[in-house]
């Protein structure tokens, strides 16, 4: 069965643009005006397995500059340890309150992105929600791994050692991932995982290297 996300038709406050407008500044990778007005160029989900975070990539946009990889996670209740990464909250009018993290902090997100890499994976199938019905609609963009299926994945476990910058590298005891932020300029190697999306070229977001 392929990986699904069901999403909801949903009002959120404040949205996760609007959260991302204000967290931009505060990262040493960001480069651009100090209201950003970021729009959203393309976006997709991974599936948490467990049903229970939200998991998305997002690109997004400042005025004219370059694209920027923006992957968040969103929970029911905070992230043990996440303050670091916590990106803000928001209420959402089906779900309640959600915390919503930079995904590079997040252990469900790296388990997400390593399975995605090594096995030669994707975004998963996005439903929305309809009067009780989930009706399928297409990604805006598209991942894919450069790994082989079948490939057995390891636990990725507790982060132990991060460098927030642009990458932003995570260690893990099984695996360092890499996290390219500012799109363009990054060439990859090895085990990587490419987006695609309409008006941009296939570009590197992440890579990985097994310990």
């Amino acid at each position: 069965m392929p990986d699904m996300a069901l999403l909801y038709r949903a009002d959120i406050r404040p949205t996760k643009l609007e959260l991302i407008d204000s967290w931009l500044p505060t990262r040493s990778w960001y480069q651009g005006p100090a209201a950003p007005g970021a729009h959203r160029v393309a976006a997709c989900r991974f599936d948490d397995p467990d049903g229970e975070v939200g998991v998305e990539t997002i690109l997004v946009q400042a005025d004219d500059g370059p694209v920027l990889h923006v992957p968040l996670t969103y929970r029911g209740a905070p992230l043990p340890g996440g303050e670091p990464w916590l990106v803000g909250t928001t209420e959402h009018s089906v779900l309640g309150r959600r915390w919503v993290y930079d995904a590079a902090g997040d252990p469900v997100y790296l388990q997400t992105l390593t399975t995605a890499i090594l096995t030669g994976g994707g975004e998963a199938e996005e439903f929305v929600d309809v009067d009780g019905r989930p009706e399928k609609r297409a990604a805006a963009m598209s991942l894919r791994g450069s790994g082989v299926p079948g490939t057995t994945v390891p636990v990725v476990g507790a982060i132990e050692q991060t460098t927030d910058g642009d990458p932003t590298r995570v260690v893990t005891g099984a695996v360092e991932l890499t996290v390219h932020r500012v799109l363009g300029s990054a060439v990859g190697s090895g085990l990587v995982l490419t987006g695609s999306w309409d008006g941009g070229s296939p570009t590197v977001l992440a890579q990985a290297t097994l310990r």
